[in-house]
């Protein structure tokens, strides 16, 4: 049996590149495709912070919408942006290789760095508590849309810079020169890899998807995840997360955040490959017992009020 396999994808001009990606892999595989764009509630709603919409999986909602009333039959999303726990009946059918993990600052001149005064703008709570962790004294403004329109968004305001994701603008060959790598940051977990989605029963596209997972980048970004899920962090807490593959060891560093910066709970651990069932899970709990729990809490409470 083979069939057109519909591709779901959001929109915007990153979501269509990443669907595109996944579109040539397939074909080049032998496999007939076509792409289905869907607009979501993240992008239609460019007002208000993330956060305070209380939906965990707003840019893949509509997706998986889509996927069980039958419409597409896989969906392609930025890994980062996608819930920890998946819909009943929806699995993970394929990691592509991860691309930059990095954060990066697009700015207008770094001298403010040196100072107690500057603005940066980023809708991510991780990054607004990683820029005021580092730099207490600067402001953190909001900022979102897709990032054609954050880039348009940075040059009509007098921020002094904002801050991306290094992949995205590199996908689509708009990162511009004056920018910054923000080694210090600690990324959101499973940033710069792409996850595509099946359902659960439609063994055909699972079987053509399988062709396309990379296996190391599936290792790390599944301990990425499971660090965060055990957190709870879902996309409402500042928690980033890096696993990496260091000669046949897996090294992690994860560090949970309060919101306003000033405190950070972080862990380290190195294990050989054959060693990290629960890795992520083990970073979590020890993080939880080192004032971990007490911190969520608090953040809840911030973000439920």
């Amino acid at each position: 049996m083979s069939k057109v396999i519909r591709i779901g994808t959001r929109d915007s001009e990153l979501a269509l590149w990443q669907a595109k990606t996944v579109q040539n892999a397939l074909e080049k595989t032998g496999h007939e495709t076509e792409l289905v764009p869907v607009k979501s509630t993240g992008d239609l709603n460019l007002d208000q912070p993330l956060y305070e919409m209380g939906i965990t999986g707003i840019f893949t909602k509509t997706l998986d919408v889509a996927m069980i009333k039958g419409e597409v039959d896989i969906a392609v999303h930025s890994m980062k942006d996608v819930p920890t726990a998946l819909p009943k009946g929806i699995v993970e059918a394929a990691v592509m290789k991860r691309a930059s993990n990095k954060d990066i600052l697009i700015h207008k001149g770094i001298d403010f760095l040196e100072s107690d005064s500057g603005t940066i703008a980023t809708g991510s709570l991780r990054r607004k508590a990683q820029w005021l962790n580092r730099y207490p004294k600067h402001k953190v403004v909001d900022l979102r849309g897709n990032v054609n329109t954050r880039l348009q968004k940075l040059e009509d305001n007098d921020w002094n810079g904002a801050i991306f994701a290094a992949a995205g603008l590199e996908r689509i060959e708009i990162k511009p020169e004056n920018f910054l790598d923000l080694n210090w940051m600690i990324p959101a977990p499973a940033q710069g890899a792409m996850l595509i989605v099946a359902m659960e029963k439609d063994e055909y596209c699972r079987t053509a998807l399988s062709a396309l997972n990379h296996e190391e980048s599936q290792i790390c970004v599944h301990i990425e995840r499971e660090f965060l899920k055990v957190l709870e962090g879902g996309c409402t807490a500042p928690i980033g997360g890096l696993a990496r593959v260091v000669h046949n060891h897996i090294h992690f560093h994860g560090a949970l955040f309060s919101l306003d910066g000033q405190e950070k709970i972080e862990v380290e651990k190195s294990l050989p490959l054959e060693e990290i069932e629960n890795m992520g899970r083990d970073c979590a709990l020890e993080i939880l017992e080192n004032g971990g729990k007490e911190l969520m809490k608090k953040i809840k409470s911030v973000l439920n009020n």
